[in-house]
């Protein structure tokens, strides 16, 4: 009687380099699909915003068209006004994050470290994120005067809370295995803060900076709103009085390239502070 062998297929590992390379294909063309989304995005909205005032009719003082805001666009930047207001808007908003930064890194370093000091303070700093910047910055102006240091205030109250509060959950969310070893291998306090604190939180760290940023610019403009002459806030209310639309849409649209200006700086320093991530994918 004839014996039947079944023979198990043999395992190979001759697939696994095609395997990498499709894995790093897919990784490449997921970050060219990232580049894409954003100019796509745009230009969509564009297209619709001037599909909506063709089809509806709308008049230049209710909703103008792309093409009128761009000419008022090109006019305000040869004339200077519109590079005037950015450049002082720009500066408030930069300096109230630098404020806003440096305090909140150093609090919440300290309240992640001492437990009874954070439950002290958190309930204080959780009843004063339920007032609006709108209703302090009134009082800031009354307190501090009219001049830009008043403003860099306002956009430093409202940038320190989200960069408070992700230092404190970066530092927390760092294990205690890492923190014990490097204790029994004898790293000072210096030495654990530069390999493996800041390491480990820069990924939730960089989250706060990114709204903080973006909250930077809407205190500096609630500030000229309130008091100022001068910035994009100012000029939104110039051209609100007098009746220039289109210009109102210029200095709205130039506060948002600002911010999504800022917004992809701080992405590209990300990925080169945090490159680790990205070699992790490949590999």
């Amino acid at each position: 009687m004839q014996q039947i062998v079944i023979r198990q297929p043999r395992k190979t590992t001759e697939n696994a380099p095609t395997t990498m390379r499709r894995q790093r294909a897919a990784w490449h063309r997921h970050r060219a699909m990232r580049r894409l989304a954003l100019p796509l995005t745009l230009i969509s909205v564009l297209f619709f915003w001037q599909m909506l005032v063709m089809i509806g009719g709308y008049a230049p003082f209710t909703l103008p068209s792309p093409l009128l805001v761009l000419e008022r666009f090109i006019a305000a930047v040869r004339s200077g006004v519109l590079l005037g207001h950015l450049v002082i808007t720009l500066t408030e908003a930069l300096a109230g994050f630098a404020l806003a930064l440096v305090v909140g890194l150093v609090l919440g370093y300290i309240l992640a470290h001492t437990r009874w000091l954070e439950q002290a303070l958190a309930p204080l700093l959780a009843a004063s994120q339920a007032v609006p910047i709108i209703a302090i910055a009134p009082l800031i102006i009354l307190w501090f005067g009219t001049g830009i240091q008043a403003k860099i205030l306002v956009a430093g109250i409202i940038t320190f809370f989200p960069v408070l509060m992700s230092t404190i959950v970066a530092l927390r969310s760092i294990p205690r295995e890492l923190r014990e070893m490097a204790l029994i291998s004898g790293a000072n306090r210096w030495q654990m803060v530069r390999y493996i604190e800041l390491p480990l939180s820069l990924p939730v760290l960089f989250g706060g900076i990114r709204t903080g940023l973006a909250l930077a610019t809407t205190g500096a403009v609630v500030g000229e709103f309130v008091a100022g002459r001068d910035g994009l806030g100012a000029l939104i209310n110039i051209a609100r009085g007098l009746f220039d639309t289109p210009l109102m849409f210029v200095a709205i649209l130039t506060l948002a390239g600002v911010t999504l200006l800022l917004y992809v700086l701080v992405n590209i320093l990300e990925r080169t502070l945090v490159h680790w991530e990205d070699e992790r994918i490949v590999q």
